[in-house]
């Protein structure tokens, strides 16, 4: 395999919905390219690509996976495919952009029973959105309720009128042995063992497959004028002229055809490999881009210079790390592309975003969990590493010695789920922010904060933060019991009022004596504001920084209702010294007595965080998502038309109300709904909010 040329490899990213059958797709081609001696059941937990426990236990993909296979074309050329297994489950969502970011194509996997699911939706819109061509398999065609044309449907409507079936399925459910290749208008009848012989179409599926064709064929002629003009003088182009030009139309993204398998039986599982190695393009037809320039390691690519790096197998070595994993075994592994030029065993590359100098111990490709040594990888190839300390998912690795860049990619997806860890044991403690920092290398879509005392993961749903927990435990020996993150109220003053603060202590020696007196109100502009009035020397000079740090004090350790308190101004305008008792610490501490009694006399009004909300939903779910909003005390302050079509809500809701609401939106949507959640500030509490 390592012999193969540059120009003969593919990264094909396997993305849909969840349960549409991508892994089982995946393990298809694997088996029948020979690349795994026989095909993994999901169910039994034994497919290459979903190898770790949490996988099993769920039987469903929980992160991206590769897998390498050699085919050979029917024209006897020899292409490699890396295959980069997405999950579909929303909460995973930054591993399907992952996959499309450094995918040459994307095969978007539909259920043939379920049909187009909210997967499909977030698979297609970001393919379409980072310009990833995209072909669709309809897969699950042997089970029972299987509905290929209703699929076909669904997808049009969906997708437009540019998704053309080039496959149309001969029997369905039990009965699909043979599928009709409806650009050579030949039969291909399969047997046990996934492999074909062409026959004749039956009769009953020639007049609606030559309907097809006839479809196909006068829309890829019209884009080709040498084919066209053959075609209207009355020859047929042949099934390999047509072929080539849907590739064309393919690479422009203008056609996305669709073909019919079953990755269970391995019916038309060969027919998808050809078609995958005829019609995606090469690594040449795209260049990448990268952000230079810039000291940010993260981000959309507004923060630097965005420039495009050409397909050169000769030119300066360029490698795009674009996942991490910490094996048990060999420590961290890294998933990578290269852009440009050859990288070999031993080099040593600098990371331009990080810095770091790093060596490539060893190279090799990945087999779901198995490494398959290499000595070199060229542009265009997909590999791994391991032991790069210094690269975290998202960087690049150069030839250089000086200078910063890294990758574009597609905008982070925001958490918008938390948990709180609390560590089982003091040993725990002492190791979760190491494993912490291991784990959110893995996946950039996890966030580590602190609310109050507590450690704070967020990510993109409750089995993600089950998943993250899971992995501490497992990976890094780390045990956490996950709760519910408290809400961070916040306290201000309700009204000014004028205070004293005193202290006076006496007990031999130099005692501790110090008077302030202040003023304390609301500060409306939000923050802090210390003023000094004081005249005459009733406060020397030297003690009124220890004032300002006694405020600060008081607020942190809170007001009467127990939260730390905000927004507020002190002014320090008299007080009484002693030349020998007087300190800084007295004076910090009588400047806090100050700030307490203040508050106790004026009261304080609770303030709750609130959010600012983006939904974005198909137009007939938004009367029950204004609903749902109004009813957790949301306002709204926009409703508008997407360029998709979709309506797009923006609303401020208190984030005592959002603990759950990823959740419950997408019960309420069927899925359907793209949700960003930001930090928008205080807002006073309704009396009705009990802490």
């Amino acid at each position: 395999m390592d012999a193969a040329p540059t120009s003969t490899h593919r990264t094909v990213a396997v993305v849909g919905g969840s349960g549409a059958g991508k892994t089982t797709l995946t393990e298809a081609l694997l088996h029948r390219a020979g690349a795994i001696p026989r095909a993994g059941r999901v169910e039994d937990g034994s497919t290459v690509c979903d190898h770790e426990p949490e996988e099993v236990a769920r039987g469903m993909s929980l992160a991206l996976a590769l897998g390498t296979l050699a085919w050979t074309c029917p024209d006897g050329a020899e292409r490699r495919l890396t295959l980069a297994d997405a999950p579909g489950h929303p909460d995973f969502a930054g591993a399907a952009d992952t996959a499309l970011a450094v995918a040459d194509l994307a095969l978007v996997v539909v259920s043939a029973v379920d049909g187009v699911q909210p997967g499909t939706w977030a698979a297609w819109t970001t393919a379409e959105r980072l310009g990833v061509p995209r072909v669709v398999v309809v897969t699950q065609e042997d089970r029972a309720r299987a509905d290929f044309r209703r699929v076909v449907a669904e997808l049009r409507e969906a997708f437009g009128e540019h998704l053309w079936p080039i496959e149309l399925p001969l029997g369905e459910e039990k009965s699909f042995r043979s599928v009709a290749d409806v650009l050579s208008e030949q039969a291909l009848v399969y047997d046990d063992d996934g492999r074909h012989h062409d026959e004749e179409l039956p009769a009953e599926a020639v007049d609606e497959e030559h309907r097809m064709h006839v479809d196909v064929t006068e829309e890829l002629v019209s884009h080709d004028d040498e084919q066209l003009d053959a075609y209207l003088s009355g020859q047929e182009p042949p099934a390999a002229d047509l072929e080539r030009t849907l590739a064309r139309e393919v690479a422009a993204g203008e056609a996305v055809p669709v073909v019919v398998v079953s990755g269970l039986t391995q019916t038309g599982v060969d027919r998808l490999a050809d078609l995958l190695c005829e019609l995606a393009p090469a690594p040449t037809a795209r260049d990448a881009a990268i952000v230079v320039g810039t000291d940010v390691p993260d981000g959309d690519g507004t923060d630097g210079r965005v420039l495009a790096v050409a397909f050169d197998p000769v030119g300066e070595p360029l490698v795009h790390v674009f996942r991490t994993v910490a094996d048990p075994y060999v420590g961290q592994v890294s998933m990578l592309k290269v852009l440009s030029g050859v990288v070999r065993t031993s080099d040593r590359l600098r990371n331009a975003t990080t810095g770091a100098d790093e060596r490539l111990h060893g190279l090799f490709r990945l087999q779901g969990k198995e490494h398959l040594p290499v000595d070199h990888l060229s542009a265009g190839e997909v590999g791994a590493v391991a032991k790069l300390g210094g690269s975290p998912s998202g960087t690049l690795l150069w030839s250089r010695s000086s200078g910063r860049a890294r990758p574009f990619l597609p905008p982070r997806r925001q958490p918008v789920y938390a948990a709180t860890l609390v560590p089982a044991s003091q040993s725990d403690d002492e190791r979760m922010s190491t494993a912490l920092a291991r784990l959110v290398a893995e996946d950039p879509t996890l966030v580590v904060d602190r609310a109050g005392d507590a450690t704070v993961l967020r990510g993109l749903g409750d089995t993600h933060l089950a998943v993250a927990v899971e992995r501490l435990a497992r990976v890094f020996g780390v045990h956490v019991e996950p709760g519910r993150v408290p809400v961070s109220y916040r306290e201000t003053i309700a009204r000014p009022a004028q205070a004293e603060g005193k202290v006076k202590k006496q007990s031999g020696g130099h005692g501790q004596f110090a008077v302030v007196q202040l003023r304390v109100s609301h500060l409306p502009e939000g923050g802090f504001e210390f003023v000094d009035s004081v005249v005459g020397g009733a406060v020397p000079r030297q003690y009124i920084s220890a004032v300002e740090k006694g405020a600060h004090d008081a607020m942190a350790a809170g007001g009467p209702q127990g939260y730390p308190v905000v927004d507020l101004r002190v002014e320090v305008y008299d007080g009484k010294s002693h030349s020998v008792d007087s300190s800084d610490m007295a004076f910090r501490t009588a400047a806090a007595v100050g700030v307490k009694a203040a508050l106790a006399e004026a009261g304080t009004v609770l303030l709750e965080p609130v959010s600012t909300v983006h939904v974005t939903v198909p137009p007939e779910h938004q009367g029950a998502v204004l609903t749902d909003l109004s009813g957790r005390r949301g306002r709204v302050s926009a409703t508008e038309l997407a360029d998709d079509g979709r309506a797009r809500v923006v609303a401020t809701v208190p984030e005592a109300e959002l603990s759950r609401y990823v959740l419950d939106l997408r019960s309420l949507t069927g899925g359907r709904a793209e949700l960003t959640v930001r930090p928008a500030g205080y807002e006073r509490a309704p009396s009705t909010v009990r802490s």
